[in-house]
C-alpha cells in the first residue's frame, strides 16, 4: 500500500494560541475577549441583522441567547464564568449559523465550521501551551481500496521521534461524527496533551494515529449495504495499522497498540475492539455512540470474559453526566453489564455534557494507563 507524506508540521504553537490574544481586527472590535474572572464578551458586527444570537457548548442543547445590538451594528454579550478548557461557539445571523469572522481559531467539520474559545486555569492544564519539548503533526494521504478514495491520516510523533532510533507504542484514536481527522488536535489538543504527559514523565512517549471515522461517507445517509462500523473496522485492520506500522518505527505485538475515540469514535472503538482484541492491549471509549447490535454481534466475546480479559488488560470507559446524546445512564449501565459479565472495565464520570472539555480531560486522563511495563 502507497502513502505519500502530505505536510509536516509542528501544530502545537497555531492550535494552542488563545483566541483572547488574537490582533483584534482592523475596525478594533475583540472577540472573543476572555476575562480575569473567565467571563467572555462575543461581539459581531452586523448592522443590517435583523436578530443575531450566541451559541455555545456551555449551553442547553438548542438553546442559543440573543445578543444585543448597538447603534453601529455591533452586537455583544458577556456570559457567566466558563470552566477552564477549550470551548466551541458560533453566531446565529438571522436563521445563519456561522463562524465568529474574526477568530482564527476554527474548528472544521464535515457540515460547516464552529470557533474556539480558550478559558485559561489557574495553573496550566493538561492541554494547554506550555514550555515543553514538542512532538509533530503530519498528515498522511492513502488511496484506500476498502473506502474507494484517497484519505487522510493525521499522525502525532512524540518529541525527539525524528532524532531517535526507538520504536515506540502506538494508540489509534478517532474522532466523532461530523468531525474531520484533524479534529483531535484542532479542538481536543491531542498533540499538546502528549507534550505534556510526556514532559511530566506521567505517560509513555507514544505514536498517536488520528483515521478518518466516517468509512462511509458522512452525507451518505444510514441504510446503506455497509454498516459504517464495520467498514471502518476493515479500513483501520486491512489498511491503516499496516501502513501506519510498516513505515513509522512502531513497537510490535498486540501489547504496544491501543485504541480510543470519541462518540461515533468511542463506536468504532467498542466494534473494532470487541471485534479483534488480539489486537489491543487498551480500550479508550469515550461519550460512546453504542452498537445497535452489540448484544448479539459479540454475544460470545462477552460469554467468555476470561479470554477477553487476557488479551484486552484496559477497558476504559467516561462520560459526561449531563450528556443527553449517547444518554449518560445508558453508557453507565452498558458499563455495569460489563463488569457483571466478568469483563474488566472502569467508568470515569465528568461533570459535562458531549462536549471537547469532557473528551480532552477523557484523553488526559487515559493516555497516562497506557503501555506501562508490567
Amino acid at each position: 500500500m502507497k502513502s505519500s507524506l502530505f505536510a509536516t508540521a509542528s501544530l502545537a504553537l497555531g492550535l494552542a494560541f488563545s483566541s483572547f490574544a488574537q490582533a483584534p481586527a482592523p475596525d478594533g472590535t475583540e472577540s472573543p475577549e476572555v476575562h480575569a474572572d473567565r467571563t467572555v464578551t462575543f461581539r459581531v458586527r452586523a448592522p443590517k441583522a435583523g436578530e443575531v444570537a450566541l451559541y455555545g457548548d456551555w449551553m442547553p442543547v438548542g438553546k442559543p441567547v440573543p445578543m444585543t445590538k448597538a447603534a453601529d451594528g455591533l452586537w455583544s454579550i458577556t456570559t457567566a464564568p466558563l470552566e477552564p478548557n477549550g470551548h466551541l461557539y458560533w453566531f446565529i445571523l438571522d436563521g445563519l449559523a456561522v463562524a465568529d469572522p474574526i477568530n482564527p481559531v476554527i474548528k472544521q467539520r464535515q457540515r460547516t465550521s464552529a470557533s474556539l474559545v480558550e478559558v485559561p486555569a489557574a495553573s496550566p492544564a493538561a492541554w494547554e501551551l506550555r514550555d515543553v519539548p514538542h512532538g509533530t503533526v503530519l498528515t498522511e494521504w492513502q488511496k484506500s481500496a476498502v473506502l474507494g478514495r484517497t484519505e487522510r491520516i493525521v499522525i502525532y510523533l512524540p518529541p525527539g521521534y525524528e532524532k531517535s532510533s526507538a520504536k515506540f507504542p502506538v494508540l489509534y484514536l478517532v474522532h466523532g461524527s461530523g468531525d474531520v481527522p484533524e479534529s483531535w488536535t484542532a479542538a481536543g489538543h491531542a498533540n499538546l496533551i502528549l507534550d505534556n504527559l510526556i514532559a511530566d514523565k506521567k505517560a509513555t512517549p507514544m505514536i498517536v494515529v488520528m483515521p478518518a471515522g466516517h468509512a462511509v461517507p458522512f452525507n451518505a445517509g444510514r441504510g446503506g449495504p455497509v454498516n459504517n462500523n464495520e467498514l471502518f473496522e476493515q479500513y483501520l485492520v486491512k489498511e491503516v495499522i499496516p501502513t501506519v506500522e510498516g513505515k513509522y518505527r512502531i513497537a510490535a505485538g498486540s501489547r504496544n497498540r491501543a485504541l480510543a475515540g470519541l462518540s461515533m469514535g468511542g463506536g468504532h472503538t467498542i466494534y473494532t475492539g470487541f471485534s479483534h482484541p488480539e489486537l489491543f492491549s487498551a480500550l479508550g471509549i469515550f461519550s460512546p455512540g453504542l452498537p445497535r447490535d452489540f448484544d448479539t454481534k459479540f454475544k460470545a466475546v462477552v460469554a467468555d470474559p476470561k479470554a477477553f480479559n487476557a488479551k484486552v488488560g484496559t477497558v476504559w470507559i467516561a462520560c459526561g453526566d449531563t450528556d443527553t446524546t449517547v444518554q449518560y445512564p445508558r453508557i453507565k449501565t452498558w458499563e455495569e453489564g460489563l463488569e457483571k459479565s466478568g469483563i474488566h472495565a472502569s467508568f470515569k464520570t465528568y461533570s459535562g455534557a458531549h462536549t471537547w472539555p469532557v473528551w480532552r480531560m477523557s484523553l488526559a486522563d487515559f493516555a497516562p494507563l497506557l503501555f506501562l511495563k508490567k
